[in-house]
């Protein structure tokens, strides 16, 4: 009999079996077997994570930065040195191709290092004689107990946009990764283990509803990081502001691309290519929508649809040097029909599709939950597929008179999180940056995704709260400023003085 192993939680440094009895399978989407089982943990677990991390707080708040900056850069390279199992775990229990699994790893990195930085992140503000002998300056110190809870498709990038900062900035963090894909996370802890993270400063607990509500209202909380469908951000923004804690929700998204008749073809086929089809479309900055203007959907479509026919598709949890497939599967079984039932809307209410990716199947993985790329022409902006968040390999494509409709046609959507133009037209290309309605806009980039350094802007229903995740923002969100201001009198100088 084949037994799949049990997911561990992780409180206070130890690995610890869950109380539940209640499962998730994990499966492995190239196969569609199962390879392990997520526990549903509940209200015991998350409170016993909490309190673990609330008596960590004290003395790692107090370890200076350079130190706290220390374990960040042997837990670089440490990455560095497990990344091969790292990416082939990424790839084996979500379905990324290894070149995808490299990328999440890599901006993951990325973020670690811009951690490394927390001695100069955190310097303050200072300034003498703000009065008459009265100076007056500006401390970041720690919140508390943080708390990420992270979707499934980018099993290392999206916990790392938050622990690594929230840690190095002195807090300690509870991470609530997704059930579906809770083997990446495993192997972040224990490196981290392994990089000098004392104990209870850094915990993960699995479960569902009960122990997310637990962290949302947990009187020992006082930060929330999210990132997952809109509905569900709304929820937990809502739920914890209520409760008292600062709260950034990263929600879902509709991103528009528009491509003007004077774009260059070749490479805006490209670069459309990977926007929809790229990690199969499971991704928040995915270029769900084109935007053709005029001419550009004749010049562009018949390219475009050859190469999403061209796309190879098949199983990505074979170890290197196997050939590897430009596109695996998506998530789950369940998930795939969603996706294919979204097309068939699109379709039935008038919506045609020029390139089917439905019903494809790979020969030596019968059971795996693969999509081709699917593109679907003249979707009208009140059908089901132009509203909705799609998340897999489906490419709208909307055709507009102008810039002005088409910009419009991005505007009047409920998301905000990404948009992009294709032109070789400075005009066209300021008129479009200035007037979308878009927290991150790509000029001739198909996939205009922040790095480290800088915020990821969201807007709109993609985004609830006050400050974002990544680069100088996070740093706000992950610590509280204190301003001291100072007045010595000096009537009595002393010796000091004297000699």
């Amino acid at each position: 009999m084949n037994i799949t192993p049990l997911v561990p939680h992780y409180i206070a440094g130890e690995w610890l079996r869950s109380t539940q009895l209640a499962t998730t399978p994990v499966f492995n989407p190239s196969t569609g077997d199962v390879i392990a089982q997520c526990p549903v943990g509940g209200a015991a677990e998350a409170n016993a994570a909490v309190a673990a991390a609330h008596a960590a707080f004290p003395a790692w708040s107090e370890t200076p930065a350079v130190e706290r900056a220390r374990v960040f850069f042997r837990y670089r390279q440490l990455i560095e040195q497990n990344y091969d199992a790292l990416c082939a775990t990424v790839s084996r229990e979500h379905g990324k191709t290894l070149a995808e699994a490299r990328g999440d790893v890599h901006r993951g990195i990325e973020n670690i290092e811009y951690a490394c930085g927390v001695p100069t992140l955190l310097f303050g503000d200072t300034l003498e004689n703000l009065a008459r002998s009265v100076d007056c300056e500006t401390l970041h110190q720690p919140l508390g107990v943080c708390v990420g809870i992270t979707p499934f498709n980018f099993p290392a990038m999206v916990p790392l946009w938050m622990f690594p900062l929230a840690i190095a900035c002195g807090n300690t963090f509870v991470l609530k990764p997704s059930e579906k894909v809770p083997l990446t996370a495993v192997i972040l802890a224990e490196l981290l283990e392994k990089a000098g993270l004392p104990k209870g400063v850094f915990n993960i607990v699995h479960g569902g509803r009960e122990a997310v509500d637990t962290l949302l209202t947990h009187p020992k909380v006082r930060a929330i990081s999210f990132v997952g469908s809109t509905p569900v951000a709304k929820y937990i923004h809502e739920t914890g502001t209520r409760h008292g804690k600062r709260v950034q929700a990263n929600g879902g998204a509709k991103n528009y691309i528009v491509i003007m008749p004077d774009a260059d073809m070749g490479k805006t086929v490209e670069a459309l290519s990977t926007a929809a089809f790229g990690c199969a479309g499971e991704r928040c900055m995915a270029g769900s929508t084109a935007v053709t203007v005029g001419a550009a959907a004749e010049r562009l479509l018949p390219d475009l649809v050859a190469a999403a026919r061209a796309i190879k598709i098949g199983r990505t949890d074979q170890p290197a040097p196997a050939a590897q497939p430009d596109m695996g599967p998506v998530i789950t079984a369940a998930h795939r029909d969603r996706v294919l039932s979204l097309v068939a809307s699109g379709e039935s209410e008038g919506a045609k599709v020029i390139a089917d990716g439905r019903g494809l199947t790979v020969a030596d993985a019968p059971r795996g939950f693969y999509l081709g790329a699917t593109i679907v022409d003249g979707v009208q902006a009140n059908m089901t597929l132009a509203r909705e968040e799609v998340f897999g390999p489906v490419l709208n494509v909307m055709r507009m008179d102008d810039l002005d409709a088409a910009i419009a046609q991005a505007n009047a959507s409920a998301f905000g999180n990404g948009a992009a133009i294709f032109t070789a037209s400075g005009r066209a290309a300021r008129e479009f940056k200035h007037r979308v309605k878009a927290g991150m806009v790509g000029i001739n980039v198909g996939v205009p995704a922040t790095m480290a350094m800088f915020p990821f802007t969201g807007w709109d229903d993609s985004f609830y709260g006050d400050l974002h995740i990544q680069g100088k923002e996070a740093v706000q969100f992950y610590t509280q400023q204190k301003v001291i201001t100072t007045r010595w009198f000096g009537g009595e100088v002393g010796d000091v003085w004297k000699k």
